[in-house]
């Protein structure tokens, strides 16, 4: 008998169900050759600083830093329950093996590392390796099993990872907190992303607008630019004034024509941290959220392969099955587009297939399961649409243009024009638009094949005005770029490191960014408004207060280094925890030694009603709170929330403020509103048709209009003028 340990119920019973195994238990499935059991996540975890002594249990300066002999492991309370069955049947007699089919990556293997260990199993193990959890691809992947034997310096990176964490982690956050009597936090990834946030935040406070002028002109039907040699910008208004006048009546003189056929290809496939980012761009999703969509779609639905990637390549050995995933999606919208691809041959080329630009899992793109789009949730579907899509351009035609350049002279004064003419739409066609990096004008292919050089008459002289502006603020979507490569914040650091950061892949892991940004927000160092990131006082003064090291990239670069070198065999795991040890001491020592303070700003006068402490205002993601300031206290009340309800006047999402028959919708733009009077005008609503009612009745009735059925009900709803939906 065949023991299966996977990470999830949801895999679990998909194994389980692709293996026969057709006999049900409470927290496992088994038929005559398998039994497939699974974790709920972590079962166990690094224990507490208490579990190795009593007197850790208060956070206590005196006792810093904590540095276990051995790093102990304990099952986690909440899921003890499950922990003791997995146990008990991985030490039944007729289980001879056991099958890790845990998350393909460092952090799965960790999952059942710890949990057969703690369980203390000796059996001889496999290992599972998928990309994603099809039918077909869970019967290659038992039929590909792996030694488990090959994953074990895997395990040791993976291990060495927890281990420093806890003790860097743990040592600096209670060294912080009791130091300066306030709820610190502080990590080696957490700490310098907070240092980019409040880097950028002073770039924008430094910056000094400059204003520049430039001269637009227009012959015939063409817009022409002033240039120099360096720019089109003019930082000299006198100066643009006197080229205005210089060129006043004079005729423009195309000088040369450059044609040039040019090919465009589809952007990268996705990888996660590109598909967070694009999906709070364009839908508003933060990067947790977007990470939560992809699990169901990749565990629930089975359509879209793994999510936790960092790779926008394919392997060779995945363009074979390209086909039958792309007509697993060709159905409603995607169609047209997926027949027209799979009807001809998939040609694999370096911009999406490279074995050397893989590393534990490929890019993401859908399974070769079917689709089917009602089954799927509208914010599924706004992810799984965005996938398909970026799947399908990369497998189209390249975009193909011409581009022509005009240079021009107006006395001595050098102009530029520049437009296209489209030979072949390509991979755009999937999007129907997509805007170009390169802007370039779209022109008629007979006005461009009738220019010449010589004369033009100049029909306008126009003066263009603009400043220059500071960078924008970090939005989630922005934030997550600059910790996949925050070399932008490494100034003074050498070429070495800021090459490692690179290949080491920045700050954090595709799994672990969207859970830094969302710790952040929860123990409130950074907020929230509207959809830009700003650092809280706390947060400015806690990089005051943080030693030096932790609050740039490059602790983080080194780490991942030599992680990756463990996961390689070529270091050892306990030369770098030595490491990390002695890094650990020190920071403690310069903890210990600051004579700096820490300020509470948010205080109010009001207390807390189990401790008496003044409780503090913060603003968190989803609201505002007040927390109590004794962090062994932990109370914490919230006094406003964020809504998903909308403001009927600006359409922004309400707050709600106040207690009991008191609360309140408020909106920045001044409208206010009782939720008892919210409560009664919806009530109202629901009872009048709505537009979005109207319109999936109409959808309903339309697909049921294919197979000729028609209705008087739904001709009469067709003419009806609706209102607006509030």
């Amino acid at each position: 008998m065949r023991l299966i340990l996977a990470e999830k119920p949801s895999v679990g019973k998909d194994l389980g169900r692709v293996l026969n195994c057709n006999k049900s238990g409470s927290g496992f499935v088994e038929g005559k050759k398998h039994i497939v059991t699974w974790a709920l996540g972590h079962l166990v975890t690094l224990a507490d600083p208490e579990s190795y002594n009593s007197k850790y249990a208060r956070w206590e300066l005196e006792d810093l830093p904590i540095i276990p002999k051995s790093m102990k492991t304990e099952v986690i309370k909440q899921t003890r329950k499950q922990f003791s069955l997995v146990k008990e049947l991985m030490l039944r007699n007729d289980v001879k093996e056991i099958v890790i089919a845990t998350d393909a990556g460092r952090e799965g293997e960790l999952v059942a590392r710890w949990i057969i260990e703690k369980a203390g199993v000796k059996k001889p193990l496999k290992r599972l390796w998928i990309s994603s959890v099809t039918d077909k691809a869970i019967k290659d992947g038992f039929n590909n099993l792996k030694d488990g034997r090959l994953y074990e310096a895997l395990y040791a990176s993976a291990l060495a990872r927890a281990e420093a964490d806890w003790i860097v982690g743990i040592n600096a956050t209670r060294a912080l907190t009791t130091k300066y009597k306030a709820q610190l936090s502080c990590g080696r990834v957490q700490t310098p992303t907070l240092a980019m946030i409040k880097a950028l935040e002073d770039e924008i406070r430094d910056f000094k607008p400059v204003y520049y002028y430039g001269v637009e002109v227009t012959a015939e039907n063409f817009k022409f630019i002033w240039h120099d040699k360096n720019d089109n910008r003019i930082f000299d208004e006198v100066k643009c004034d006197y080229i205005i006048e210089s060129i006043k009546g004079k005729k423009l003189e195309i000088v040369n024509i450059s044609r040039k056929k040019a090919l465009k290809y589809a952007p990268l496939l996705y990888d996660l941290t590109e598909l967070q980012r694009d999906a709070n761009n364009i839908y508003g999703f933060s990067a947790k959220e977007t990470l939560s969509i992809m699990q169901a779609l990749y565990e629930r639905h089975k359509v879209l392969t793994y999510p936790r990637t960092d790779s926008r390549y394919l392997t060779e050995d995945i363009v074979e099955t390209l086909k039958d995933r792309v007509r697993a999606v060709s159905v409603g919208p995607y169609s047209k587009i997926g027949y027209k691809i799979s009807s001809n041959p998939i040609k694999p080329n370096k911009n999406f297939v490279n074995n050397l630009k893989v590393s534990d899992h490929h890019a993401i793109i859908p399974t070769e399961q079917r689709i089917i789009l009602t089954e799927l949730s509208d914010r599924e579907r706004k992810i799984f649409d965005l996938v398909v899509k970026r799947f399908f351009a990369v497998l189209s035609e390249p975009f193909e243009y011409e581009k022509i350049t005009l240079a021009a002279k107006i006395n001595n004064e050098d102009f530029t024009s520049s437009g296209r003419i489209t030979l072949k739409a390509g991979w755009k066609e999937v999007y129907g638009s997509y805007e170009d990096e390169e802007i370039l004008v779209e022109h008629s292919k007979e006005e461009l094949n009738k220019l010449k050089k010589g004369s033009l008459n100049v029909r306008t002289v126009k003066k263009i005005r603009g400043e220059t502006k500071s960078p924008a603020r970090f939005t989630e979507a922005t934030l997550l770029s600059a910790m996949e490569n925050p070399v932008k914040y490494m100034k003074n650091e050498d070429k070495e490191l800021k090459k490692t950061i690179g290949e080491t892949g920045g700050l954090g892991t595709v799994a672990t960014r969207a859970d830094i940004i969302d710790k952040l927000f929860n123990s409130y160092v950074i907020e929230k408004k509207d959809k830009y990131i700003y650092t809280t006082s706390k947060g400015r003064q806690l990089l005051e207060l943080a030693p030096t090291d932790l609050k740039s990239p490059v602790l983080t670069a080194k780490w991942e280094q030599k992680l990756n070198d463990i996961s390689k065999g070529n270091l050892e795991k306990n030369k770098f925890i030595d490491d990390m040890i002695n890094y650990t001491r020190l920071i403690i020592k310069e903890i210990k030694n600051s004579d700096k303070k820490f300020l509470h700003d948010n205080e109010t006068r009001e207390k807390c009603p189990n401790c008496q402490e003044y409780l503090l205002e913060v603003k968190g993601k989803k609201g505002t709170m007040l927390i109590c300031k004794n962090r062994e206290c932990g109370y914490k009340r919230g006094i406003s929330q964020i809504t998903n309800a909308r403001c009927p006047n600006c359409h922004k999402k309400l707050e709600l403020k106040g207690e009991g028959e008191g609360k309140i919708f408020v909106c920045k733009c001044g409208y206010r509103e009782k939720l008892s009077a919210f409560n009664k005008r919806k009530e109202n609503e629901k009872a009048s048709i709505s537009n979005r009612e109207a319109a999936k009745y109409l959808a309903k009735l339309n697909k049921k209009s294919e197979i000729n059925i028609n209705t008087a009900l739904a001709d009469s709803l067709k003419k009806l003028k609706l209102d607006k939906e509030i």
